[in-house]
């Protein structure tokens, strides 16, 4: 029982289920009030969230709250401990557009944790700690399929020394969701400390935005591209540092977000 998910309403159930989908060992907990919702092996009706809270705090390493962001400080207030020992605590809203990583986010985890819900659920990740949010490289990444660690890694830090830049500056990788269960790309940002950022074929196929299109990949996978539109979906006004390049194998794009540019270089395109 590694992760449990909490939701107060029939709409905030849903967003949980989806997460259930993506995390079968997990338990969702639901009010009693919900009724014929709140049955299955593994859901768990409750009828009193802060002894629910105290409850799961004494035993799960990951929490996901669906409710407002303020219900979940003032329920988990009482149970805080410290950085090293707290749950990784992720809060949702219940339309599912953020995942907000709330409490023991780099060393508890629940900063790579509201990549991996927002990953699941089309969310955007919100992270707030200074190391990863000083963080404004974003590497777009694709591969052809069977693809070996060793080639995505040479691929990585090929593209890294084109723009010259280092892997300390990489917030995340960013793929499409067929790609990011590629064992080769899991295995090499594993190795790199990299979270993956996995968008789906239908968030990149609505995606108007200016990047190299391809027949061929489209033929090949259902969308016009893949590192190139990945990255810049995942960021703030990204701009690309290296185009959509082949390393053996590996296609690479670095982008890096607008508000590590110069103030003046900014004030220019408000202009």
């Amino acid at each position: 029982m590694s992760l449990a998910i909490v939701a107060l309403n029939p709409r905030a159930a849903k967003v949980a289920l989806d997460l259930q989908r993506a995390w079968p060992a997990s338990i969702i907990y639901l009010p009693v009030t919900l009724g014929q919702e709140a049955s299955g092996s593994k859901i768990e009706p409750f009828d009193d969230l802060n002894e629910l809270v105290g409850r799961l705090f004494a035993s799960f390493p990951r929490i996901v709250f669906i409710m407002p962001t303020g219900i979940v400080v003032r329920m988990i207030a009482p149970y805080l401990q410290d950085k090293h020992t707290d749950p990784a605590v992720v809060v949702v809203d219940e339309a599912g557009r953020f995942a907000i990583s709330l409490l023991s986010g780099h060393e508890g985890g629940a900063n790579r944790l509201a990549i991996e819900v927002a990953n699941a659920t089309g969310a955007e990740p919100v992270i707030t700690t200074a190391a990863e949010a000083a963080k404004r490289l974003i590497l777009g990444l694709g591969a052809r399929k069977g693809i070996k660690a060793e080639a995505v890694l040479a691929g990585i830090y090929a593209a890294l020394q084109a723009v010259g830049r280092a892997r300390g500056e990489v917030r995340w990788v960013a793929t499409i969701a067929e790609k990011a269960q590629e064992p080769g790309i899991i295995a090499a940002c594993a190795s790199l400390d990299l979270p993956i950022r996995a968008f789906s074929k239908e968030q990149v196929a609505r995606f108007e935005g200016n990047y190299q299109r391809s027949a061929f990949v489209k033929e090949k996978i259902g969308v016009e591209g893949v590192c190139e539109p990945c990255v810049l979906l995942s960021g703030r006004e990204m701009r690309m540092l290296l185009p959509k390049t082949a390393f053996q194998g590996v296609t690479v794009a670095v982008g890096e977000e607008a508000s590590t540019w110069s103030a003046s270089a900014r004030a220019s395109r408000s202009i």
